[in-house]
């Protein structure tokens, strides 16, 4: 049986990034996104070019509970243990606290926070048990350095940033490794129409790169953080 890596928002960007590292790697993927149309596409398209290996799409809001939870039970359905999980569900509404729209900040917490929190407390008693696994959270730089117009993007950043901080300090005697995910701009769709030169941001694929690399570290180690910004530095 080949192991098995849950990787949410997969369709785009970094996390469709993640899915094809680790798909390519021998890993069956369970995968979501809020998109139906899109995750069929995905789906198509990762079943062409990844022959051995099984890829699992449900359509979710991880926003909203009752999708949460489905979720949550689409997963314990297939009865495989999950080796890697990478909460990389989020949102990005750009304000600042003072002005920005009544509702951001709850909406913002409820995709970026309270998604990673239930479904990392959901998969942890099986690796508990094993006294194994990895979890990855995707922050971000936003997570250490607030910025004009960041509003509840980074407060929720923050928080993420917190918990994981707060995981791993809980995991340690369970042997199961939890990593900070910080990557700085990276080119993805809601970097398009920006007018900015894709080389001046990252690829995806760096961050999946890495973030296999940290995984494939022996069990005597763990990367607790992975701070990886564009080589010209961050974006103004």
């Amino acid at each position: 049986m080949n192991p098995l890596a849950v990787i949410t928002g997969g369709t785009k960007g970094i996390g469709k990034a993640c899915i094809e590292r680790f798909l390519g790697e021998g890993f069956d993927v369970i995968t979501c996104a809020r998109n139906a149309n899109d995750l069929q596409t995905l789906e198509k398209e990762m079943s062409d070019r990844f022959s051995n290996v099984q890829l699992y799409c449900q359509a979710a809001d991880l926003s909203l509970k009752d999708d949460l939870h489905a979720f949550i039970n689409f997963i314990i359905s297939k009865t495989q243990f999950v080796t890697v999980l990478i909460n990389n569900t989020g949102t990005f509404i750009p304000g600042q606290i003072h002005n920005e729209t009544e509702g951001t900040l709850e909406k913002t917490m409820e995709t970026n926070l309270y998604s990673a929190y239930h479904l990392t407390r959901a998969i942890l008693p099986g690796m508990v048990e094993k006294q194994q696994g990895h979890i990855f959270t995707m922050c971000s730089t936003a997570s250490i350095m607030a910025y004009p117009n960041g509003g509840s993007y980074c407060i929720s950043k923050f928080a993420l940033y917190g918990m994981t901080k707060v995981l791993r300090e809980e995991m340690k005697p369970h042997s199961v490794k939890v990593t900070a995910v910080l990557p700085g701009a990276t080119y993805t769709d809601s970097w398009k129409g920006s007018g900015l030169p894709e080389d001046r941001l990252m690829e995806s694929k760096d961050i999946a790169d890495t973030i296999w690399a940290a995984y494939t570290l022996s069990p005597r180690a763990v990367m607790e953080e992975i701070l990886i910004r564009p080589q010209l530095g961050d974006l103004d």
